[in-house]
């Protein structure tokens, strides 16, 4: 009899990114998290990548390791945000799966106007570490082409 694994998010800022197919080179699909019991979709890498930093700043962790940038001069916001407050158990998110994969998204550190941390590709129980927002997108587009990388380096795609 095949075990079946059980998998955990672990991390307050966790999600799940359930891709549901592949049209014309963009990634479609939903993003899950603790924080609504909704949905989010998108329909290329780019939003989930601005559709994230932004759940991170109002969730506010990972602290950010730098500010925006500006020269101009803006108001100090005088009301402060409300919490965020968990509605959905991570059992109940982790039953969420993508026609054309799963993934758990744990970013640990937001340094160096990046992204650090763990995906782990639940259809293949693998888990890898990746140090950009850039080679996350690598490690899931690579995933979902299955294709080998041939410079050596980790990658989710077992060998």
């Amino acid at each position: 009899m095949v075990e079946k694994r059980t998998y955990y998010i672990g991390s307050p800022n966790g999600v799940i990114l359930c891709v549901d197919k592949r049209l014309n080179g963009e990634t479609i699909g939903r993003i899950y998290h603790a924080y609504s019991k909704e949905a989010i979709y998108i329909s290329c890498m780019e939003e989930m990548i601005i559709y994230l930093e932004g759940f991170f700043d109002r969730l506010r962790f990972p602290f950010p390791g730098t500010d925006d940038k500006t020269f101009r001069i803006s108001e100090k916001k005088t009301e402060r945000e409300e919490r965020m407050i968990k509605v959905m158990r991570e059992e109940d998110i982790l039953e969420n799966h993508g026609d054309a994969g799963t993934f758990i998204i744990r970013v640990q550190h937001r340094q160096h106007s990046s992204w650090q941390g763990l995906i782990t590709w639940v259809d293949e129980d693998k888990t890898v570490a990746f140090r950009s927002a850039l080679e996350l997108i690598k490690l899931i587009d690579e995933a979902l082409n299955d294709k080998d990388d041939e410079s050596g380096n980790e990658t989710l795609v077992k060998r």
